[in-house]
C-alpha cells in the first residue's frame, strides 16, 4: 500500500505541475482577507465558543460527581464528556495562535491514554500536567479511562471514588484533568476575542507564515494525520506491516462512539472546505471557492467537486464500520482499510492537487512512511 501511494503521489505531482488547465500556480487576486474574516467570525470562533461551553458543563458535572459520587451523577459526567468530545472534533483543525502555543491538541486528545501512568499519578498525588511526559495522561482519553475504564460495571467504577483507599486522589485527578481542559479552552477563546482575531485576519499574504497558508496546511494535516492516520490507519495496522492495535482506537473504553467521532471530524473538514458557517447552512469564502476562482481542475472536472465527491465516498466507507472500532478491527479489519483508502484518496486531492493549485507549500514533515 505504501509503494502504491508513493507512485500515486508521484504521478499526481507530475500531473499537477504539467497540467495546462490548472491556473493555480499563478498570482491571483482572490480576496483572502474576506475569507479569513469569514473563517474567524463564522466558523472558528463560534466553534471554540461552543466547545468552551460544553467543557464548562463537563466541569460542572465532574464537580457534582466528585462531591456526590452516585451512578446518576456518573451518567451525567459521561453525557457531558461525550458532548464535549464531539465538540472538540470541530476545533482540531484550528491549531493556530494560543491553541498552538499551549499545545491544546496534544494535551486534549493524545491517545491511547497511558492508564498505568494515570494510576501512578493518582497513587502519588504528585504530578504536573504541563509537562510533555503527561500529555498521554490527561485530556478526553484520560477521562475515558476514569469514567468508563476503571471497572466493568458502574458499581465497580464508583467504588474507586467512594470506598477505594485512594478515593480522594481519584476525585482530585478527575477534577484536575477536567480543569486543565477548561482552562485551556478559556484561554484560547479569550485570546481570539481579545486580539488574535485581528492578527489572524491581517495576515492575508501568500507566505509560509500567513494565516491562509497556515490554516490550509492545518486543514490538510488534520485530514492526513489526525483523521486518516490517528483514527483509522494506526489502529488498523496500516503503518505496522499489518500488526493490529485495537487498543489504540479513539474512545477505547467507551467502545461505541469511535465512528461518531470519526464522522463528526470528517464533516468538520468538509464544512471548513466549503466555508460552511458553524451550525448553519450558510456558506462564505472558502477553499472551495478559492479553487473555483483559480479554475483548479483535474481531468476536466472542477477539483472542488472531486474533493466533495470523495468526502461522500468517505462517509459511505465510514458508515460500514461498527460503532466499536476495536471490535471492527478484530472481526473484519478490511472495512477499516477500506475507510482508510477512501480518506487516503482525498489526502492526495488536497495535499497534492489543491496545494499546488493554490500555490501553497506544505509546511509540516510527513514522517509516517506513507
Amino acid at each position: 500500500m505504501k509503494k502504491l501511494f508513493l507512485f500515486v503521489c508521484l504521478v499526481s505531482l507530475i500531473y499537477a505541475c504539467s497540467s495546462s488547465d490548472d491556473g493555480g500556480s499563478k498570482t491571483d487576486n482572490f480576496d483572502r482577507t474576506a475569507m479569513l474574516t469569514h473563517w474567524a467570525d463564522n466558523i472558528i470562533i463560534p466553534s471554540y465558543v461552543d466547545y468552551d461551553n460544553k467543557v464548562l458543563t463537563l466541569s460542572s458535572d465532574v464537580t457534582n460527581f466528585t462531591s456526590t459520587p452516585t451512578e446518576a451523577n456518573l451518567q451525567l459526567v459521561r453525557t457531558s464528556w461525550i458532548n464535549a468530545y464531539k465538540a472538540y472534533q470541530k476545533i482540531t483543525i484550528f491549531n493556530v495562535g494560543k491553541a498552538m502555543e499551549i499545545n491544546l491538541k496534544e494535551t486534549t486528545n493524545t491517545y491511547p491514554t497511558d492508564a498505568a501512568g494515570i494510576e501512578t499519578n493518582i497513587a502519588s498525588g504528585n504530578y504536573n500536567l504541563e509537562l510533555l511526559s503527561q500529555y498521554s495522561k490527561q485530556g478526553f482519553p484520560a477521562l475515558d479511562y476514569l469514567i468508563n475504564g476503571l471497572g466493568t460495571t458502574d458499581t465497580a467504577i464508583l467504588a474507586f471514588y467512594t470506598s477505594n483507599a485512594n478515593a480522594t486522589n481519584y476525585k482530585n485527578y478527575l477534577i484536575d484533568v477536567t480543569n486543565k481542559l477548561k482552562s485551556n479552552s478559556n484561554v484560547v477563546v479569550a485570546d481570539w476575542n481579545s486580539s488574535y482575531r485581528t492578527t489572524f485576519i491581517s495576515s492575508s499574504g501568500n507566505t509560509v507564515s500567513s494565516s491562509v497558508n497556515k490554516m490550509t496546511n492545518l486543514f490538510v494535516k488534520n485530514l492526513e494525520k489526525d483523521i486518516r492516520s490517528g483514527k483509522i490507519g494506526i489502529p488498523a495496522g496500516v503503518f505496522s506491516s499489518g500488526t493490529l492495535f485495537p487498543e489504540k482506537v479513539e474512545a477505547f473504553y467507551k467502545k461505541d462512539i469511535s465512528k461518531d467521532l470519526l464522522n463528526i471530524a470528517t464533516q468538520a473538514q468538509q464544512d471548513f472546505f466549503n466555508g460552511k458557517n458553524f451550525n448553519s447552512t450558510v456558506t462564505g469564502p472558502s477553499l472551495k471557492s478559492y479553487l473555483d476562482y483559480v479554475n483548479a481542475v483535474r481531468n476536466g472536472q472542477n477539483l472542488s467537486t472531486i474533493i466533495n465527491n470523495q468526502f461522500s465516498s468517505i462517509y459511505t466507507a465510514n458508515n460500514l464500520l461498527d460503532n466499536n472500532f476495536s471490535s471492527q478491527i478484530t472481526s473484519d479489519n478490511s472495512k477499516m482499510l477500506a475507510a482508510y483508502d477512501a480518506l487516503q484518496q482525498n489526502v492526495v486531492y488536497v495535499k497534492l492537487d489543491m496545494m499546488q493549485a493554490l500555490n501553497i507549500t506544505i509546511d509540516y514533515v510527513d514522517g509516517d512512511g506513507d
